[in-house]
Formats: C-alpha cells, sequence, structure tokens
C-alpha cells in the first residue's frame, strides 16, 4: 500500500528529499503562497509547529503559484519572506503546482486519499493535509481552515 512515505520532494536547491526521512512522524503538508490573504496562517502553523515539534510533528510548506500568482517567481524570495515575516522554521520546499497536468505526485496522491467538499481538485492556497506517523492521510483541511482548529486532530496522530 502506498503511504505518503513513498514520495520524494524537491527541496529549494532542487535537489531530491525522500518523505521517508519524516517516517513514523504524524505530517501537516500545506500548499502555501506569500502573498495571498490567507498569508497570515503562517503564523499560525510557525506556532503549531513550535509547539509540538518536539512530539514528532513535521510541517511541510510547498509554494504554489497556481491561484492568482501569489508566489514569487524566485523561491529564495518565498523563504526569506516566511522568515521574515513570519519566523517560519518548518520546512518549505520547492515551488509546485498541485493540480492540472503537471500536479507534483505527492499532492496527486494525497487528494486522491482526501477529496474536497465538491471535487478532488484543491481550491485555493492553505489546503492543509494531515498524515499520522504511519503515512496515512487522515484529514483535510480548506484553506480557511485556521492552523488553531486543526490542534486537536494533531493531539490525536501524535
Amino acid at each position: 500500500m502506498t503511504t505518503v512515505y513513498d514520495f520524494e520532494v524537491k527541496k529549494t536547491n532542487d535537489e531530491l528529499k525522500s518523505l521517508k526521512d519524516y517516517e513514523g512522524k504524524p505530517l501537516l503538508i500545506v500548499n502555501t503562497a506569500s502573498k495571498c490573504g490567507l498569508t497570515p496562517q503562517f503564523k499560525g502553523l510557525q506556532e503549531l509547529y513550535e509547539k509540538y515539534k518536539d512530539s514528532g510533528l513535521e510541517i511541510l510548506g510547498f509554494p504554489c503559484d497556481q491561484f492568482n500568482n501569489q508566489e514569487f517567481d524566485n523561491i529564495s524570495e518565498t523563504t526569506e519572506f516566511c522568515q521574515i515575516n513570519y519566523g517560519v522554521t518548518f520546512p518549505i520546499f520547492a515551488k509546485i503546482d498541485v493540480n492540472g497536468d503537471n500536479a507534483d505526485p505527492l499532492f496527486v496522491f494525497l487528494k486522491e486519499q482526501k477529496k474536497g467538499l465538491l471535487s478532488k481538485n484543491i481550491k485555493w492556497n492553505f489546503t492543509k493535509f494531515l498524515v499520522d506517523p504511519k503515512g496515512n492521510v487522515v484529514e483535510r483541511y480548506a484553506p480557511t481552515t485556521e492552523p488553531g482548529k486543526i490542534e486537536d486532530d494533531i493531539k490525536k496522530v501524535i
């Protein structure tokens, strides 16, 4: 059976990183954007990360420019923006597509595991997927779901 840990993702330097490196840890996987009305969610994501990283939680951010071009062209601008404005210390990966023919295989898998309300496609930035320590996708959250509202579910998978 396929799990999240069977995928590789691109780091900001274009090197591949196996998600097996996170095996045994709960994950919150998020498609992000730096110039979106929901961008302040970085603050809440960082707070969750600081609160639960010692319990194993990893938050993985994947910048996406598919929704009204709300991401910087240069990935170093993205990471710098996240660090300076929101103190982000959780991993931010290379910019990806989450829908369409060029959708990253990880997000194709995530969408297959947990469909959205009306379709499996991701509707906007900051769609969140909670993954248990066995690599199973246990929940999908709408872009407007504030990170703090996910805390009880995170506690259940830690």
